[in-house]
């Protein structure tokens, strides 16, 4: 099989590059990676080297480009269909799919008000009339899919899945700006952070020197 390339961006606070790459690294699948820092003079002009979007992530396999973090994610899970990338049970691998759907399409006044950042604590900041209720309708997903699909394991559906790489950018968040949390949730956001394929990222981007001002708007 071609090798893969996985194209990211800054890993302190690119939230799509590290889906991929986290469902790549917990599933074993070998990658060269090609990070390319956002926001900068030649970002732009280096990205559309690899991703005909101009957006990370972008995956390179052969002589196919996949430029969507939760296409490439489908795209993996054709190209392995042995790993458990999906529940295997067809109730929860929809419930599980709608899921990872809503997060990949939805809940924009997170993504704007509370900006992925790995390094960083803004305890409250964030929240707001806007981001109130999808944090809501995020941990009630998060309740439902625990209760009903999780038993065998930490995970929203048990075992770890693409659903659990698609919120993982969320669970960052929800710990950057100290939202309050039920047992279930907080106990969900705690061993999805304690991987230690996400210890990896966490250091990779402690050890990032690049300050991306959009991502950062509580700074003082």
């Amino acid at each position: 099989m071609d090798k893969f390339t996985l194209v990211i961006g800054n890993k302190n606070y690119s939230s799509w590059s590290l889906r991929p790459w986290l469902l790549m690294k917990q599933f074993g699948i070998s990658f060269e990676e090609i990070r390319i820092p956002l926001y900068q003079a030649e970002t732009k002009a280096a990205i559309q080297k690899y991703s005909p979007s101009g957006l990370v992530p972008a995956l390179i396999h052969g002589d196919i480009t996949v430029w969507d973090s939760l296409a490439i994610c489908e795209y993996l899970q054709d190209l392995y269909p042995s790993l458990v990338m999906w529940p295997r049970e067809r109730a929860a691998r929809a419930i599980a799919r709608s899921a990872a759907a809503e997060m990949h399409s939805g809940f924009a006044a997170v993504r704007t008000h509370m900006p992925m950042n790995c390094k960083k604590s803004f305890p409250g900041k964030g929240l707001n009339a806007e981001t109130e209720p999808q944090v809501a309708r995020i941990t009630q997903l998060w309740r439902e899919c625990r209760a009903k699909y999780g038993k065998g394991g930490a995970m929203l559906f048990g075992d770890f899945s693409i659903a659990d790489a698609m919120y993982a950018p969320v669970a960052i968040r929800f710990t950057t700006y100290q939202v309050k949390l039920d047992a279930v949730c907080q106990d969900y956001v705690s061993s999805l952070l304690a991987l230690p394929v996400m210890q990896e990222w966490f250091a990779a981007a402690r050890a990032e020197t690049e300050v991306l001002s959009a991502f950062e708007p509580y700074t003082q």
